[in-house]
């Protein structure tokens, strides 16, 4: 693995900005993979892992950065549960473990650095230095992964029945006898103008 520093130069080149929620995202990702054993996933472990992140915020462009997990390669999973915590699976060994960050956290870097007023900064500089356990939960988890939610899984497109939408992966919706794309059968999450 990188060291912290430069997969903060890394993260700070991704998202823009170098920020609160980018230390503590690389530093989260960082004590996953550490946990699973994950020395390498830009390389020779980038088919072991799938990343689950929880919240679409700066930690999450971090996260992406230090284990090279990406929507497009089906590897990185969004849930929108509005919390700074990813659960990472090692698809070789099965084991999972859930990493959260812990409100306590913010206080604690307060009490740090008293001297920076500014509190992205005074979070900043704590987040680098602090000890995971000041940080973070963790906790092993069993994640149920069917093979549509594998990298690289190929299956069937079938057609939604009412706007005419290919659909992949078995996210269809079977309603009154017909297939649906989940906007047909009423989970859009946009309306037609």
């Amino acid at each position: 693995m990188k060291s912290l520093d430069d997969y903060l130069r890394d993260a700070e080149q991704a998202h823009g900005h170098l920020c609160a929620g980018q230390v503590l995202g690389v530093r989260l990702a960082m004590f996953g993979l550490s946990l699973l054993g994950i020395e390498d996933p830009q390389n020779k472990d980038r088919k072991r892992l799938i990343t689950f992140v929880e919240i679409d915020r700066c930690a999450t462009d971090a996260i992406g950065v230090v284990t090279g997990c990406r929507l497009g390669k089906r590897a990185l999973k969004f849930r929108d549960w509005g919390k700074v915590a990813a659960t990472f699976v090692d698809l070789s060994s099965g084991k999972a473990v859930r990493i959260a960050a812990v409100e306590t956290s913010k206080a604690l870097a307060r009490e740090k650095h008293p001297e920076l007023q500014d509190k992205n900064r005074q979070q900043m500089a704590a987040y680098r230095e602090m000890p995971e356990a000041d940080l973070f939960t963790a906790e092993w988890v069993e994640v149920d992964l069917p093979p549509e939610e594998l990298p690289g899984y190929k299956s069937e497109r079938v057609v939604c029945q009412i706007c005419g939408e290919g659909i992949n992966f078995h996210r269809e919706v079977l309603e009154d006898g017909k297939t649906l794309c989940r906007s047909c059968a009423g989970e859009s999450y946009y309306r037609k103008l």
